[in-house]
């Protein structure tokens, strides 16, 4: 009998998905009832819900395994270590620190399944939409969402595994069992071409009830990061320049960069936030039974593990479970001859240096470290106690949403494309200025390793840094050069992407990833 493959994750019974937030917005429809996928999508509300079901994979940080994207890029990077109690806890997560034991069988699969999961939901939407009874703007805009999240999904796909199937309708079984592998360049062309496709009617503002949805600012700065991914660097140029406006100034979305970028990571939506993912910690999930909880679990993930926290200046951390610790080449990194880079204190904690003050302790007894441990721990997703699920099991319920694109991001992004592409350089200049003057650093004249250096220390922990590597061709350099002797064993050629998961290779026409 063959498997179930991820691509039967089209929503065959629709159940008025519901995706929570911390407060009643797009993204938290209230269950309708059941109706079988075929007599559905026939009215706007079912068409809504069917959107709403597309937009759902992106929140997913569970799915069988972690599968917290940001966390498990984090923990392939030189910024952390993947951490746990030990090198067997989360198998998965030590097989991106350490790639000699990455195989098809040890991999982080649901990274597969859920980007899968909401390609079909983009296609099964997209092939319904003309039936469902829309006015001609809502149509538009709906069709603009459907394709900017399967352009979202392909892009994430293509990053971790290179060479995937590519499917733009709503697929059969037997399409499913005889789809291949397309090329890296036509999957980047169909990103490409739906992107161009969704932005213009993409909206420019949305209302705050509307959170989360996609909007042509972050259509646009999707497809400038894509095209800095494909090398199309006068392309990516041009669109991060629409995305960015004046440097420091307020661009056309009205995005501008935070005063104080400590607020960046407490402030949901806030004014640099360009595409954010939305948690919850309202859903009150209370275990585990299988399900796809929306709370952000790295929150928790990535908290220390094993200590007692006591009165201010340190109550508002939670223990946690201690994995990606910041790891010494990021600490030395942003603590550089003894200088701290202004970013430091939002981006790393020092565990130890809080218990020696005696604001927390270690409240297990042995005490466990976790695997490997440096006493540095990720600051940006800490769990905090305002983020802290208000109910069932507060581990599935942490509700700090993922800052998926923001425009310190897009700033560097469009300086090193319009460095790359040999443009207007003062403008490039300009953008470098304006990112480090946001915390007080000076003028640094702008060239490619400037660039890469301060998207390391800006972007820290954020899940960027690994793909860097690998696009810019240091990744071997770097992850097998790293301090202490924790190299990441990166092989070129071969761990730029993940194995292609095993169960995805039974009675299939799919071919694993080379070198595995």
């Amino acid at each position: 009998m063959k498997q179930n493959k991820i691509l039967l994750f089209a929503v065959l019974l629709i159940s008025g998905i519901t995706i929570s937030s911390c407060s009643k917005s797009f993204l938290s429809p209230t269950p309708k009832g059941e109706t079988l996928e075929g007599n559905y999508y026939s009215t706007p509300a079912q068409a809504l819900a069917g959107l709403v079901a597309a937009y759902a994979p992106m929140q997913i940080t569970y799915n069988g395994s972690y599968c917290s994207s940001m966390g498990l890029a984090n923990a392939a990077s030189d910024d952390c270590y993947s951490g746990g109690a030990s090198v067997n806890d989360q198998i998965t997560w030590t097989a991106l620190n350490d790639r000699t034991v990455l195989t098809s069988a040890v991999m982080p699969s649901a990274l597969w399944n859920v980007g899968f999961q909401g390609v079909a939901a983009s296609n099964l939407i997209l092939s319904k939409l003309g039936n469902a009874g829309l006015d001609a703007a809502t149509l538009a805009r709906y069709t603009a969402e459907a394709k900017f999240l399967r352009a979202y999904y392909y892009f994430h796909l293509e990053l971790w595994f290179g060479n995937v199937p590519l499917t733009t309708n709503a697929a059969t079984l037997d399409e499913i069992y005889a789809a291949k592998q397309s090329l890296p360049d036509s999957v980047y062309a169909q990103i490409e071409q739906d992107l161009n496709d969704a932005i213009p009617d993409l909206p420019v503002v949305i209302p705050a009830s509307e959170n989360g949805r996609a909007t042509q600012g972050a259509g646009k700065a999707l497809l400038g990061k894509v095209y800095l991914f494909d090398k199309k660097y006068t392309q990516a140029a041009s669109v991060l320049n629409d995305v960015n406006g004046t440097p420091g100034g307020t661009s056309q979305y009205g995005y501008h960069l935070m005063t104080n970028d400590g607020d960046i990571f407490t402030q949901k939506f806030n004014a640099e936030s360009i595409f954010e993912i939305q948690h919850t910690q309202t859903q009150n999930y209370g275990d585990w039974s299988g399900n796809s909880p929306t709370g952000n679990l790295y929150n928790v993930m990535c908290g220390p593990r094993n200590y007692t926290f006591g009165s201010a200046p340190a109550p508002t951390i939670v223990t946690g479970w201690g994995f990606t610790p910041v790891s010494y080449d990021l600490y030395n990194a942003m603590v550089l001859n003894g200088e701290y880079d202004p970013r430091y204190k939002y981006t790393i904690y020092n565990i130890d240096s809080l218990a020696k003050a005696g604001l927390c302790s270690y409240s297990a007894t042995p005490f466990t470290v976790g695997f490997p441990t440096t006493g540095y721990s990720v600051a940006k997703y800490a769990p905090l106690q305002q983020w802290k699920g208000s109910g069932g099991d507060a581990y599935l319920n942490y509700g700090e949403d993922y800052i998926e694109i923001r425009l310190a991001d897009t700033y560097l992004m469009e300086a090193e494309a319009i460095v790359q592409g040999g443009g207007n350089e003062s403008r490039a200049q300009a953008l470098l200025d304006a990112v480090r003057a946001r915390v007080g650093l000076p003028s640094v004249p702008v060239t490619i390793d400037a660039i890469k250096n301060e998207r390391h220390l800006e972007l820290a922990t954020e899940g960027h840094r690994f793909f860097d590597l690998v696009r810019w061709g240091d990744a071997e350099n770097v992850l097998d050069n790293m301090s202490n002797g924790y190299s990441k064993h990166f092989v070129a050629g071969k761990s730029e992407f993940l194995p292609i998961p095993l169960s995805e290779l039974v009675n299939t026409k799919l071919v694993q990833n080379p070198g595995y």
